[in-house]
């Protein structure tokens, strides 16, 4: 028993009412033993001296005694007592308190126990009444929502470092430490099975073992078991003692996304005879999976950049976007450009004259450094730089030929700044909409804990199902943002009935409509209209657009979607009445992470990756978008579709 227990001198009744207890027949004070033992209740009858005098068949089967077995013994070896259990306590009225049961076996069962001193003629105490209740499974929900509470907190945590580490594979251990601990396991890793060739090769990119298992081998672990981890459907796999033929070890694996064409796993190695997880508790590790496959994606993304801009600086040394030669005076003395380049001018306009007579003082000295009038020793390089007559950003990287001639090479990298602050952008946003939901959450499942009316507790349920949908469709969405920029993502063209897609869209968004008091008006050309396309894809399409009319539209107002059809195309108008799209953001909409400053300033939430996928999907269907705009008065987005022969 896990509790104090009380010496039964510390509840000693007074010899009179003992002397009473003595002589009461439970036979005749308990004519109600038809219903005493028919009830469901488990109860006890106690004497004054804290002895069991009977029990129902009910309380029988949860202690697992025999009545003459329990008859006479104290009730301290069965109950937990504290001083709450006494004789004064009893007369003053009705008790309620929760205690821990020792059953015949040993084993222990938490209670909620109410107790009542019963009477005989005369108002002298004849007896006590116990009744216990089981509080077993309410313990266990308790204990659940406790652990799905510290798995969404290591979530949370999780993707604030994995999306603001600038190298998140130092990271990636860490979060298998904080996961394998709460999880209670003592190993968490990142598995990797190639299937190119006819044996299947594993590899362990990132794990976590705890210091007494260090002995232990993930690769071991998993080899005997490969064929059934790559012919398991449902999403996870997790192995027994027997089939490992191991006495303690026993492992559950659950898949991650990938864009590598591997099959990447998490999986979480016990010592216990069998992991036990409840269906909340393998849907947070899903997520936790998932926001480790969206940060290997990502960290795969930017390798790639790198990569990229490597190579293209090699290849700017020789064939560069603009190539200014100069001696240490700063005199140009060839230059070559592609007459597509912003800073393009004819060779014979510019040859001959000094680069500051075309450039600022300013940008040139810095460019040449102390080079200039001088001769030149060692590369330089000036990281941006910004001309008075160009709005682009430049990088300048000057080589020195000889002490009295160098190479400037001059790079626009403006696209490369505004991506790298649209990720800042993002990075920031991201962090803010994982963790908003995640934190609700663990604030909600207190609620809950701590219980409530039941109108309250379905409200609490509602909402918190509501904020982790949220926190999913998030993911969803960079998810898909992957596999469509890594071209993993396949759609079918095929010929389909347009309005169905259309209306079961607008049924998906309805809600949130109603909500803001916002009506979706659907002007059909009733009639099937034939298109070819990918009927789930033309769904995300068509939701993420409607979502977007809506949550831009102020109350009261209408959503037009208008179906319109030609000799060989169709075109779905969705038109709202809210801010607006300012005329410079118009060209930079589509782009990944782009929000126009308008949607900022209103504080409007969202991440900036939704029309990229809606345009993704329209170009993969060989379509087109297109978009119509006045400041303050409405937008109206169009997709045309191909029409089916």
């Amino acid at each position: 028993m896990n509790e104090k227990t009380i010496p039964l001198s510390q509840h000693a009744p007074s010899q009179k009412l003992l002397a009473k207890a003595r002589n009461i027949e439970l036979g005749k004070n308990l004519n109600y033993r038809a219903l005493f033992d028919q009830t469901n209740e488990c109860v006890f009858i106690i004497g004054l001296d804290l002895t069991y005098i009977a029990a129902n068949q009910q309380a029988l089967r949860l202690l697992r005694y025999e009545e003459k077995e329990l008859v006479g013994m104290p009730v301290s070896n069965v109950m937990s007592l504290d001083e709450q259990l006494t004789n004064d306590s009893l007369v003053e009225g009705p008790n309620l308190y929760e205690r821990i049961l020792k059953r015949k076996d040993g084993t222990t069962v938490p209670v909620e126990v109410s107790t009542s001193l019963v009477y005989q003629t005369g108002s002298e105490p004849a007896y006590i009444q116990s009744i216990a209740r089981d509080i077993s499974e309410r313990k266990n929900a308790e204990e659940t929502l406790k652990k799905q509470a510290r798995i969404l907190s290591l979530i949370s945590d999780a993707t604030a470092r994995l999306l603001q580490s600038p190298n998140i594979e130092s990271r990636i251990p860490e979060v298998l430490e904080s996961l394998g601990r709460t999880m209670n396991v003592f190993c968490c890793a990142i598995v990797e099975i190639t299937t190119f060739s006819s044996e299947p090769s594993i590899k362990v990119p990132y794990q976590w073992i705890k210091k007494e298992r260090s002995d232990f081998k993930v690769i071991d672990a998993i080899a005997p078991r490969v064929s059934s981890i790559l012919n398991e459907t449902g999403g996870f796999f997790q192995s027994t003692t027997d089939e490992m033929n191991s006495e303690n070890l026993t492992f559950g694996l659950v898949p991650i996304q990938n864009t590598r064409g591997l099959w990447s796993i998490l999986g979480l190695f016990a010592d216990h005879h069998n992991l036990s997880w409840s269906a909340s508790e393998r849907e947070a590790i899903q997520t936790a999976a998932n926001l480790i496959g969206s940060a290997l994606q990502r960290n795969d993304y930017e390798e790639a950049i790198r990569l990229s801009e490597a190579r293209n600086r090699i290849i700017l040394s020789a064939l560069p976007d603009l190539l200014i030669r100069v001696d240490f005076n700063g005199t140009i003395l060839d230059y070559s450009a592609n007459p597509g380049h912003p800073l393009y001018v004819q060779r014979d306009v510019i040859a001959g004259r000094r680069l500051s007579e075309t450039w600022p003082e300013d940008v040139v000295q810095k460019i040449m450094g102390e080079s200039l009038g001088r001769g030149f020793e060692a590369p330089q390089v000036l990281e941006k730089f910004t001309l008075p007559f160009s709005k682009d950003e430049y990088e300048a990287r000057l080589h020195p030929i000889s002490s009295g001639e160098a190479l400037i090479v001059i790079r626009d990298i403006t696209e490369r700044v505004q991506l790298d602050q649209m990720k800042s952008d993002f990075i920031n946003r991201a962090s803010h909409e994982l963790r908003t939901p995640v934190t609700s959450a663990i604030m909600l499942a207190e609620l809950i804990q701590e219980g409530g009316t039941q109108e309250e507790l379905d409200e609490y349920w509602h909402t918190l199902k509501s904020e982790l949908n949220r926190q999913k469709i998030l993911i969803d969405r960079l998810l898909m943002a992957g596999r469509l920029e890594s071209g993993t993502m396949k759609l079918e063209n095929v010929p389909l009935d347009l309005v169905p897609s259309l209306v079961d869209s607008v049924q998906a968004v309805k809600p949130i409509a109603k909500r803001r008091n916002v009506v979706i008006q659907l002007n059909s050309l009733h009639k099937a209209t034939r298109i070819v396309g990918d009927r789930s894809a033309l769904e995300q399409v068509f939701i993420n657009l409607i979502h977007n009319a809506v949550k831009f539209s102020p109350e009261g107002k209408t959503v037009n979607i208008d179906l319109s059809e030609r000799e060989s195309e169709v075109s779905v108008s969705i038109s709202d009445h809210g801010l607006g799209i300012p005329p410079e953001a118009a060209s930079h909409l589509f782009e990944r992470f782009y929000r126009a400053k308008n949607v900022t300033i209103a504080e409007i939430p969202g991440s900036g990756i939704g029309l990229y996928i809606v345009k993704s999907i329209v170009d993969e269907l060989g379509g087109k978008i297109t978009v119509e705009s006045v400041l303050n008065q409405g937008t109206t987005f169009t997709v045309t579709l191909k029409k089916a022969e």
